[in-house]
């Protein structure tokens, strides 16, 4: 076992899943990842084990076929899983955050007939706030559900769908003006919208397009795509919590818990580019001596393990204050901001260690070197984190009097 990134605490159940990950990962993701990568292939026999081991359901509770696990025991996997391959917990993610907002938000009929065949992998969800002309600005969004009888129309097109294609559940933000008088506050005005739908690219049910593929630099395997509703046809009943007006407050729910998960991503890419740039230090020869013996890569090694360590540090910190019940959008927001940033310098230090070899397709370092940006932005950017941790720190130090 490695000496960094330990988590104090755990119960005996917690140990037990999280080493039956790390096996799976060992074993299954690492040999094949940057191979799959390279080709942009779904890894399907991946994400099948995944299934069989349960994951799918880690945070549904027991009554609905899940696990019925924490936070801290989800986000602990995720860091495995992104320690293999980035792209894979990805897949899971989106899948996770509409469980959890189902979880949290949805009626009973919703949560009964969605999340015992979510927890079995059997429905795998995505979910979309975005839109091609407002990147983090989620209360500007256009796309509209207008109710017509017993449904909702939905019109409007989304982007950046992770499982966009491979899904078969999206939980849909959408304006609806239903109920809300002219000059409500936008995000009093929006509403999450279930969508069923066949797996695929193309027209996947009347009204409703995914175009293909978006074509990126990293996070390759997983399918990234936009989604085009003209006319969309939703039953009412597919309203998240049967009540319109309370998607903005239900997505960021779920986008807290998925800060957490992102934060566990670059605790994860980090460890594992630390473990490709220390094992390589050894073995690579300068000057008649390992180069790990030159003072100038102990330096690099000693700054990228205190890196590794304090992110690990603060996404458990974030983990556990949300399963204790107590806000954590500062902590989730400081986790993700620094697990990202770090990610990104421990994957440049451990790809600088390489040399002319970091460049190489060949090693596994290159394709690090291209996933840890996404971190950046995903989920929100670091911009939009220091703007969420600086307005909660003028919540808390408010000046009396």
């Amino acid at each position: 076992m490695a000496r960094l990134a330990q988590t104090d605490g755990l119960t005996d159940v917690q140990r037990e899943i999280l080493a039956t990950v790390r096996d799976f990962v060992d074993k299954e993701i690492i040999p094949v990842a940057t191979e799959l990568e390279h080709r942009d292939e779904y890894p399907t026999r991946i994400v099948e084990g995944l299934k069989e081991l349960g994951v799918f359901g880690l945070m549904i509770p027991e009554e609905y076929g899940g696990l019925g696990e924490s936070l801290l025991t989800y986000a602990l996997c995720v860091e495995e899983i992104a320690r293999g391959w980035m792209s894979v917990s990805g897949i899971i993610n989106t899948h996770f955050i509409v469980a959890y907002m189902l979880k949290q938000h949805g009626t009973r009929e919703q949560k009964e007939y969605f999340l015992p065949r979510m927890a079995a992998g059997e429905v795998r969800g995505a979910f979309s706030m975005s839109e091609p002309g407002l990147g983090s600005d989620v209360s500007a969004i256009t796309s509209k559900g207008v109710r017509d009888g017993e449904d909702f129309v939905l019109t409007g097109q989304k982007m950046w769908l992770t499982n966009g294609g491979s899904s078969t559940l999206v939980a849909v933000l959408c304006r609806t003006d239903e109920g809300h008088p002219e000059g409500t506050a936008p995000h009093k005005s929006m509403t999450t919208f279930l969508i069923e739908k066949e797996p695929g690219f193309g027209q996947v049910k009347p009204g409703l397009t995914i175009p293909g593929k978006i074509d990126k630099m990293g996070y390759k395997g997983v399918d990234t795509t936009e989604l085009i509703m003209d006319g969309l046809r939703v039953p009412a009943d597919r309203v998240l919590g049967g009540t319109t007006g309370r998607g903005f407050y239900q997505m960021m729910d779920g986008v807290e818990v998925g800060r957490v998960n992102v934060a566990a991503r670059g605790c994860g890419v980090a460890q594992r580019a630390f473990e490709l740039g220390v094992s390589y230090a050894q073995q690579r020869q300068t000057f008649g001596k390992p180069i790990a013996q030159h003072q100038a890569i102990q330096f690099k090694l000693a700054e990228m393990a205190t890196k590794v360590e304090a992110a690990h540090a603060m996404m458990v910190n974030a983990a556990r204050k949300k399963d204790s019940g107590q806000r954590n959008d500062l902590e989730a927001g400081m986790a993700k901001y620094l697990a990202s940033e770090y990610c990104k310098e421990v994957v440049e230090d451990a790809f600088r260690i390489h040399g002319g070899y970091g460049f190489s397709k060949e090693y596994e370092i290159e394709r690090l070197y291209r996933e840890a940006p996404m971190l950046l932005i995903g989920e929100g950017t670091a911009e939009i984190q220091k703007m969420i941790i600086g307005r909660r720190l003028l919540e808390e130090y408010r000046l009396q009097g």
